[in-house]
């Protein structure tokens, strides 16, 4: 069972491409664990709740446009804004939001930092 200074359990979650996976892997090589939530494919808007139910959620989030620059995805419009329905709920339940289209992978890990390290100064002891 966790107690106030453990540290959070952090669910990320936003559409593909939007830096979920390199932002849990920079918060690991610093000992924060986070977990990936596949909300973007659940067809079950409270999957994030249900299945992990974080005590930080953070939505990282990302343009159409820019998702095609990320990567060769095999997506169109439609289906890009068909997981954005599907991640309503956890954006209007998001305890952080950040627009990756512009920022790089440091600056997004530091922004995260921060704002963990505000809502949780138990975290700047563990670094």
């Amino acid at each position: 069972m966790r107690t106030e200074v453990d540290i959070p359990l952090i669910g990320v979650v936003g559409p593909c491409t939007a830096g979920k996976t390199t932002l849990i892997q920079g918060l690991k090589t610093i000992g924060i664990t986070a977990r990936h939530i596949a909300q973007e494919h659940s067809f079950v808007p409270t999957m994030w709740q249900k299945i992990t139910n974080p005590d930080v959620l953070i939505f990282l989030d990302v343009s159409y446009p820019e998702s095609l620059k990320r990567r060769k995805i095999n997506w169109n419009e439609a289906e890009y804004l068909e997981q954005r329905r599907r991640l309503a709920h956890a954006l209007a339940h998001a305890d952080y939001y950040i627009h990756t289209d512009s920022l790089t992978p440091t600056v997004i890990l530091e922004q995260v930092l921060a704002f963990l390290e505000n809502h949780y100064p138990a975290l700047r002891l563990q670094k």
